[in-house]
């Protein structure tokens, strides 16, 4: 199983939709239920996966290291790294999130290329989570911390089957 460490310091851009996640009420935590489990199925069981990568939480502009002029005028400002992802159909790949804030909590929420929501889990304070994602369904998939919106934003391209 390959891993590979990605640090990019980009910010997704701003959508409309990106920016009514950050309006609505935060929902309970859930994966894919039946009808998403089509699209895309989750689990916990590192050892299925036959790739992998980390996905990292950056504070691109806090209030603990400033700069102060950025935080008043924009506030906190944090970003997923990388915020572009590209899997295969049908391969499990395991992504594990490192939270790297010592106070910050944030989440992740993936949606299908019609918007609909298809999981939302909580990414813990100075925590590492997994999970691995075999996504049956080839397209653009965006993702989101509901919280941190509309800047921590990313997409998974599902490209065809890799050939043997």
């Amino acid at each position: 199983m390959q891993f590979a460490v990605i640090v990019l310091a980009a910010v997704a851009a701003t959508s409309s939709s990106a920016s009514q996640l950050a309006m609505q009420p935060r929902a309970p935590d859930f994966l894919p239920n039946e009808t998403a489990s089509k699209v895309v199925t989750v689990t916990t069981n590192e050892h299925s996966a036959q790739a992998g990568l980390v996905v990292l939480t950056e504070a691109v502009a806090v209030k603990e290291t400033g700069p102060k002029k950025t935080v008043a005028r924009f506030g906190e400002v944090y970003a997923f790294a990388p915020s572009f992802i590209a899997v295969h159909r049908d391969e499990p790949t395991a992504i594990t999130f490192w939270n790297l804030q010592l106070d910050d909590e944030h989440d992740f929420m993936l949606v299908d290329p019609d918007l609909a929501v298809m999981m939302k889990v909580k990414l813990p304070a100075l925590r590492k989570t997994s999970y691995v994602f075999t996504f049956h369904r080839e397209g653009l998939f965006n993702f989101y911390c509901t919280m941190h919106q509309p800047e921590m934003s990313g997409q998974i391209l599902v490209l065809p089957p890799t050939a043997h």
